[in-house]
């Protein structure tokens, strides 16, 4: 509280008292101004009306150019003369406010529909700044015309100006919906608004819809009104953001520019046609660069901005060797290429700001186009009654006319004239006065006519404008025609176009070219993957070159091709499943080691990877419920589960098939569950069996016996399973001395699941025992790695065809106590040329 305070009065004197201090709260006096201001901000300034869509400054700029007479039939003025023409009457502020709104309301790129034809520089998409108000002019677009007409019509409240010397509208009649054509964004205080512009024919087919039955809902509105409709045209990709906008009034709208991919030249190039709303091109180009630079964005040799006054145009050039999608997809992920608007349907209704959806905005706007209809009729009701009234008057006049010519004669001035008249024929004291303006050429018998032809009309309009009054029918029919005129002269065509599948996320795979890999998993464990181009194609016999730099005790266990997208299956031998994607795999070059797995997936440390499968993918139901994991152990166990059990990845892996102690897993294949399975043994046999003879399985369950093993062999073992796809392939035995053959599949003859089997290799010291079996075509390349870590590609069509019981021919030179450790099939590559080391005599087949 304020002391008692002492000063000196005016005439000189001591004075003692409160004065003029008014103790106040301040934490009341901050709240209730802050609140002042932000209400002031809300109404005034930064939220549009839902009526005709506009902000004060934007309603007082169109009113500043109607009244200057500046429409879209007269010619340009500056824009100078506009500006001060609005600061000086209605917008107290700074000019360059009142400039910039205009200047907006002119680009087509801003607004949907520009309500400005603006002549000079009005900045561009780039973000360029508009040339000063002196040197550019502007003039009204006919559109504008829809929004202030019947606006000197009393249709709308006016309210005074800043200094109370002239009035300005408080809204627009707004023959057409402008809020939802042109949309709007603002930040006030404790609320902003960011609305989408659309459609003019979608919205008018919406409205007339709400016209035709005032309960449809969000949903059937949603048939007429279906997306945003942006002006720098782009693609909406997914509705489930405009969906939320169009039922609660928020949404996110995802906007992925238009690219296509051409080639010129020789050169693949991606032309990008147009970007996503409010993106500023120059500022995204620029953005563009410094990715390339930094590497973040590869494949880009060089880019250029092509655009003109036809059309936007940035032309991207690529490498050769990469995959175009691969990096429009970068494209999109790490430039505004693809940006995302945020809609926030927020507007001032009866000066109250809300959250609106679609409907609310319709209802809105129609409520005020009644409220305009009404007066309209009103306020025309009112003139053609008041013409009306004094043509009736002049009609007496006229019937009277000698009468009414002598009585004015004879007054000594038109006062005394005027009284006559209103005596004499009971005439208001306007009709009197309307008599005495008349000019002699009216008393003519063909004025008389057109007089009473006007009258007529009149009051045929007077009981037309009462039948609208009193008829709300009529009035919904007039807004519905109206509607129809200014679609039928504005309606277009969209410039967005709508992606409703996708959903604008850019996985990470989509920024991963499918590319063919080799993958290699060494016994210790360690894995990387390798471009199949790496290696090179040599003929049978030759030396290899070198592979993997293993350690000593290390060599080669598992080599397959794979593409950048599949899912690898990672079974260990104690029978756990993990799941990795092949691009999450370390890449290295063809004589690098790799990274262990125990790196890339949570497997104990007394396991390791036995076999890998490569799976297409997990997600498609019909894929997964029509295939099986056929698994097989060194013991000869066989278990089939559908693959649906192992389609949900789990990081800490799951448990694929319960293995018996002293066993372990071997070999998994991917089935369809009408194939035809071969299990071999080190020992040279080979059973052959249809995959019907083992049941399906659940995840964990131990299986079934696959072959019985040599009893008097301890060390016989599986050393592989064949799963037969097509009768149109071979098999194809590998030892461990580099012995190898092919056959055909009707050599080995079909047993029953569990027995010995039939002879698939002459097993002798020289050839060494059974180490892989493989099922290949002519169309197939082989890989052969041996312990030392030698690789060597030959092609499948160099292996001669020989019978089933035979020894084979030799594949691969070994040095003294080297072994072959792994054996596996690649597909040729189109036109890919046989490299590498020249070919050796190869030992025949020697026929058993």
């Amino acid at each position: 509280m304020a002391e008692e305070t002492t000063g000196i009065d005016s005439m000189g004197q001591e004075a003692t008292g409160p004065g003029n201090i008014i103790p106040i709260n301040i934490e009341d006096e901050m709240r209730g101004a802050y609140i002042d201001y932000s209400m002031s901000v809300i109404i005034s300034r930064a939220l549009p009306d839902v009526r005709d869509g506009l902000k004060p400054v934007h309603r007082r700029v169109l009113f500043g150019m109607a009244e200057l007479g500046v429409n879209y039939n007269k010619p340009h003025k500056k824009s100078a003369r506009i500006v001060g023409e609005v600061l000086g009457k209605y917008h107290p502020h700074g000019d360059s406010s009142v400039y910039d709104t205009m200047v907006r309301m002119a680009q087509d790129w801003s607004l949907r529909y520009p309500l400005v034809d603006g002549q000079g520089n009005f900045g561009s998409i780039d973000g360029d700044s508009p040339a000063a108000m002196r040197y550019t002019e502007a003039r009204l677009r006919r559109i504008a015309d829809e929004i202030l007409g019947d606006i000197y019509k009393e249709t709308v409240d006016f309210q005074p100006n800043f200094d109370d010397s002239l009035e300005e509208p408080s809204v627009m009649p707004a023959k057409l919906p402008n809020l939802l054509l042109n949309g709007s964004s603002g930040i006030a205080v404790g609320m902003a608004t960011n609305m989408a512009p659309h459609n003019l024919t979608e919205v008018v087919n919406g409205i007339i819809a709400f016209l035709d039955d005032p309960e449809i809902t969000v949903e059937g509105l949603m048939e007429h009104v279906i997306a945003p409709d942006f002006p720098t045209g782009a693609t909406i990709y997914g509705m489930e953001g405009v969906k939320s906008a169009f039922r609660t009034g928020r949404g996110r709208v995802v906007l992925r520019a238009n690219a296509t991919i051409e080639e010129n030249k020789g050169k693949t190039q991606i032309i990008v046609t147009d970007i996503p709303y409010m993106v500023n091109k120059a500022v995204m180009l620029e953005k563009t660069a410094d990715l390339i630079n930094e590497k973040k964005i590869e494949g880009i040799t060089a880019f250029r901005d092509e655009s003109d006054r036809d059309g936007l145009r940035v032309v991207y050039d690529l490498r050769r060797e990469v995959i175009p999608n691969v990096v429009l997809n970068n494209l999109y992920k790490h430039t505004s290429l693809q940006s995302s608007f945020g809609i926030n349907n927020v507007a001032l209704v009866k000066g109250r700001p809300m959250l609106l959806n679609l409907r609310d905005m319709i209802r809105y706007y129609v409520d005020h186009r009644f409220e305009v209809i009404t007066r309209r009729t009103q306020y025309e009701l009112r003139e053609a009654e008041k013409r009306a009234h004094i043509l009736q008057g002049l009609l007496i006049a006229l019937d009277h006319i000698e009468e009414v010519i002598a009585l004015i004669r004879g007054a000594k001035d038109p006062e005394q004239a005027r009284a006559g008249l209103i005596e004499r024929f009971g005439l208001s004291d306007v009709q009197a006065k309307a008599i005495l303006d008349m000019r002699l050429q009216r008393l003519t018998g063909l004025e008389r006519d057109k007089i009473q032809l006007e009258y007529d009309e009149l009051m045929s309009l007077i009981t037309d404008l009462k039948d609208i009054l009193a008829n709300d029918v009529r009035k919904r029919q007039i807004i519905k025609d109206e509607l129809l005129e200014v679609k039928a002269r504005y309606g277009d065509e969209r410039r967005t176009a709508i992606n409703a599948l996708g959903d604008g996320n850019i996985s990470d795979l989509s920024l991963i070219a499918d590319e063919e890999m080799v993958i290699t998993i060494s016994h210790e464990g360690y894995v990387k993957r390798t471009p199949l181009t790496e290696y090179k194609t040599q003929g049978r016999g030759g030396v290899g070159s070198r592979a993997a730099a293993t350690k000593d005790d290390d060599f080669t266990e598992h080599l397959f091709t794979a593409t950048m997208h599949n899912y690898l299956l990672i079974f260990t031998e104690r029978g756990r499943l993990y799941w990795k994607r092949v691009h999450e795999l370390p890449e290295g070059s063809r004589i690098s080691k790799g990274r262990p797995v125990q790196n890339l997936i949570n497997i104990e440390g007394d396991d390791k990877v036995r076999t890998v499968i490569n799976v297409k993918n997990l997600d498609d139901p019909d894929y997964i419920n029509n295939n099986y994991l056929v698994m097989c152990t060194e013991q000869g166990t066989i278990k089939k589960t559908m693959l649906e059990a192992f389609s949900r990845p789990r990081q800490s892996g799951i448990i694929a098939i319960t293995i018996e102690e002293g066993d372990q897993l071997l070999s998994v294949c991917l089935t369809n569950g009408d194939n035809d399975i071969v299990v071999a043994s080190s020992s040279g046999k080979a059973a052959r069996f249809h995959e019907s003879r083992v049941r399906p399985m659940g995840r964990t369950a131990a299986g079934v016996k696959a072959i019985t093993l040599d009893e008097e062999n301890p060390d016989d073992r599986v050393i592989g399973m064949v799963c037969i796809v097509s009768t149109d392939v071979q098999l194809l035995v590998v030892s461990e001395k580099g012995y190898g053959k092919r056959s055909e599949v009707d050599e080995y003859r079909v047993t029953n699941r569990g027995a010995k089997g039939v002879g698939t290799l002459k097993v002798t010291e020289k050839v060494g025992r059974l180490v892989a079996i493989l099922d290949v075509t002519d169309n197939d390349d082989l890989m052969i790695i041996n312990r030392s870590g030698i690789a060597i590609r030959m092609a499948v069509s160099e292996i001669r065809v020989a019978g089933r019981n035979t020894q084979g021919v030799k594949l691969i030179r070994l040095n003294e106590g080297d072994e072959i450790s792994s054996v596996t099939k690649i597909k040729q590559e189109e036109g890919e040329e046989t490299a590498g080391a020249e070919p050796h005599e190869s030992q025949p087949a020697t026929e058993e």
